[in-house]
């Protein structure tokens, strides 16, 4: 009993060690990532990622480096972007260096691992979008008939006249929390394992170093889902024991960015050949920067850690770690919340009641109107920018009035008159979800 309270005891204290030296950095992080989610919408990129040649390709990389999109989260936004006119090549490079990187992760990167890897990761996410966005240019694919049109109706963005500062800070401290609260505290705990149980240099004595151990990261972080911020506390605890930064960064880049679903999403949205441009492209990279990178630190003779960390008072850290740790567990809470909302989203930026469910498919509407009210069942929806990604598609289909999306219960409920079924499943499965 006593060496188990020991363990117990020991892997606690790794785990509390790491989330204080992430909090300040993270919540920091989190207030960023609630301003860009008004400065950078959907929208404004969309603006930005037509037509042809290199120019949209590098604006996409660029747009998909301080948002904080998981990979679940940028695929369906990168859907819509494809709808809304955005290239194939721009679209590929926003799908490739969004997940790898966010404006959280860069500071809780920066917490952890230290300067020079905060700034290397970001660069590595650039040249990954670059990179794939323009082999996707080139390769283009069989059924390509040019570049989507732009859609010309207007944007169910949700906003309305709301209060700027209140979006951005629920944005910040409920949504995005919410998003990223299971794999952080996930993550967090894997780090107390590793610290706990894990020998000092045990990977580098097992592995060796170098390309064998980059490519076991890449066969590990594929397959695998992380997001780009509960990553991180992984990566630092295997530089700890002994694995080097670029083989940590190799997994920093494919974790985040691939995996199984995204890849077979990818491909039924995008195309196979773009499927397999999104695969290679993530992988060469990965090995190149992490080569890149492990030579920075041997010629600067410098050591991957947490030296920017150490500069807050333990009191900041501590008073941060409490307050991440009541931020994530109400972003928990409100996951797992019944949903009662009873009403619907209406274009206009007003509310209108939403039917219960089982009345008919038609039902009186305002004004004495015929008003149709259609409900459907989605299966993949993820997170919170799967949610605003399927609204928006359903409240740009003909007919349609007002629209509610349930993420817990994956279910959509449509308002409006004269709709087409068949248009609001085709936009929806459009993003990579499955109507059932």
């Amino acid at each position: 009993m006593s060496a188990f309270l020991d363990t117990l005891s020991a892997i606690i204290l790794e785990s509390w060690t790491v989330l204080g030296e992430m909090a300040p950095y993270l919540l920091f992080g989190f207030l960023v990532a609630g301003v860009l989610s008004i400065l950078i919408s959907p929208t404004r990129i969309e603006r930005h990622l037509g037509g042809k040649g290199f120019a949209p390709v590098l604006k996409a990389a660029l747009f998909g480096i301080p948002l904080p999109l998981c990979s679940c989260g940028v695929i369906p936004v990168g859907a819509s972007l494809r709808r809304h006119g955005a290239s194939r090549g721009a679209t590929t490079a926003f799908l490739l260096s969004t997940p790898q990187t966010g404006v959280d992760s860069i500071l809780v990167t920066l917490a952890l691992l230290g300067p020079i890897y905060a700034l290397f990761r970001p660069i590595a996410a650039l040249a990954t979008g670059l990179l794939g966005g323009a082999a996707a240019t080139l390769v283009g694919e069989d059924n390509d008939e040019g570049e989507s049109p732009a859609c010309n109706k207007p944007c169910c963005t949700g906003d309305g006249e709301r209060n700027k500062l209140t979006t951005a800070l629920r944005y910040a401290f409920l949504t995005l929390p919410q998003d990223i609260a299971k794999p952080l505290l996930v993550g967090i705990a894997v780090v107390g394992v590793i610290g706990a149980f894990v020998p000092d240099d045990y990977f580098a004595g097992l592995f060796g170093g170098g390309m064998v151990t980059m490519l076991v990261m890449m066969i590990v972080g594929l397959p695998l889902y992380v997001c780009a911020t509960a990553s991180v506390p992984i990566a630092a605890a295997l530089i700890a024991k002994g694995v080097s930064p670029g083989a940590a960064l190799v997994f920093l880049m494919t974790g985040p960015a691939t995996n199984a679903a995204t890849v077979a999403t990818i491909w039924r949205v995008m195309g196979k050949r773009t499927a397999a441009v999104y695969l290679a492209s993530t992988a060469v990279c990965a090995i190149v920067a992490g080569l890149v990178l492990d030579a920075i630190y041997t010629t600067a003779d410098a050591t991957a850690g947490t030296a920017t960390a150490h500069m807050l008072p333990g009191s900041v850290k501590v008073v941060a770690a409490i307050g991440l740790l009541g931020v994530l567990g109400v972003a928990l809470l409100r996951s797992h919340r019944p949903h009662t909302d009873q009403q619907l989203e209406h274009s206009s930026g007003t509310a209108i009641a939403a039917p219960s469910r089982g009345e008919p498919d038609i039902v009186d509407g305002a004004d004495s109107l015929r008003t149709q009210a259609a409900e459907i069942e989605i299966e993949g929806m993820t997170c919170s920018h799967c949610t605003q990604s399927v609204q928006r598609a359903l409240g740009e289909c003909s007919g349609v009035a007002a629209v509610e999306v349930d993420l817990n219960a994956g279910h959509a409920a449509v308002l409006g008159s004269a709709m087409d079924l068949a248009a609001l499943r085709e936009a929806v499965e459009s993003l990579g979800y499955r109507v059932i």
